[in-house]
């Protein structure tokens, strides 16, 4: 059974703002932008623990074709996503979400 994600609102709006700034760059960037997000948490639902700590608790997981970050906790209840951001973003940006 694959474990439940969860998005912190927080994730979910780093998620839109990206899609929303790569769409404007070309039309149909941001879903597939989209798209490669989907297929890195489907990569961690598969295997939660094949990414490594980068604190911590916390994993990360890059995106195929785009420059950014899923970090994410494993819990009981599930996978948390805290933050969908740029790799060379501040880790301060997300760290105090998670």
């Amino acid at each position: 059974m694959m474990p439940q994600v969860i998005y912190l609102a927080e994730a979910a709006d780093d998620v839109s703002e990206a899609r929303t700034i790569y769409e404007s760059r070309s039309v149909g960037l941001g879903n597939r932008f989209l798209d490669a997000v989907h297929r890195a948490v489907a990569q961690i639902e598969w295997n939660p623990r094949l990414y490594g700590e980068v604190v911590e608790g916390i994993r990360a997981c890059p995106t195929k074709r785009f420059p950014f970050v899923i970090y994410y906790r494993v819990e009981s209840q599930g996978l948390i996503i805290i933050a969908v951001r740029h790799g060379r973003d501040d880790p301060a940006i997300w760290l105090r979400r998670g």
